[in-house]
């Protein structure tokens, strides 16, 4: 059995959490992170973990729980990945409240930089039209909901900013990065935190 880290030493890797709705700008902004961060990083968007399955359609109810199974496995195996010391570029959305709470339990909290990714409505839905291989009004269903925590580490604007700007401006948010973290504050305090 491994000794646990010294206070203040990380666990492991550091994790980038990108957070905002869908045509956010998430994984633009990802991408232009791999290039200025002068690191070795791994993407890991939760879409690639949705592209990786095949098989018949599914009845609702099923593809719900099969839905529900993906994401929580892409939660462990980003930690997974972090607790073997690399570092990470999270691009996800935490439209449902038990996936913050998911991940606040898997997640060594000081090791993880919550970036709040935000777009005003009607530009969001300007990209989903714009995109087309998204539902019509999913950006909307989610726009509430994803930010109902309230609490990041730095936050992009991607109707200000392009990309490369909020690449950057994360990259210039790190080595100074504040104590206690987003992260370690909502798990001070998860009665505070969406629930469901």
């Amino acid at each position: 059995m491994t000794a646990r880290p010294e206070h203040g030493t990380p666990a492991g890797g550091l994790i980038i959490f990108l957070n905002g709705t869908s045509s956010s700008g998430k994984s633009s902004i990802a991408r232009e992170l791999l290039g200025v961060l002068g690191e070795t990083y791994f993407h890991m968007p939760v879409d690639a973990f949705h592209a990786m399955r095949r098989g018949p359609e599914l009845p609702h109810d099923e593809l719900a729980a099969m839905l529900g199974r993906t994401w929580r496995g892409f939660h462990r195996a980003v930690a997974g990945m972090a607790a073997a010391g690399n570092n990470i570029v999270v691009d996800h959305v935490f439209s449902e409240p038990w996936r913050l709470h998911d991940c606040l339990g898997l997640f060594t909290p000081r090791d993880v930089v919550l970036v709040g990714v935000r777009c005003s409505l009607p530009e969001l839905e300007r990209r989903e039209r714009a995109r087309g291989d998204r539902p019509a009004g999913l950006a909307a269903r989610q726009f509430d909901r994803v930010h109902a925590h309230g609490v990041y580490d730095v936050e992009c604007d991607t109707e200000r900013a392009g990309a490369v700007e909020c690449a950057r401006l994360i990259a210039e948010f790190l080595p100074g990065r504040p104590r206690p973290t987003a992260f370690e504050r909502m798990r001070a305090n998860p009665d505070t935190l969406p629930q469901g």
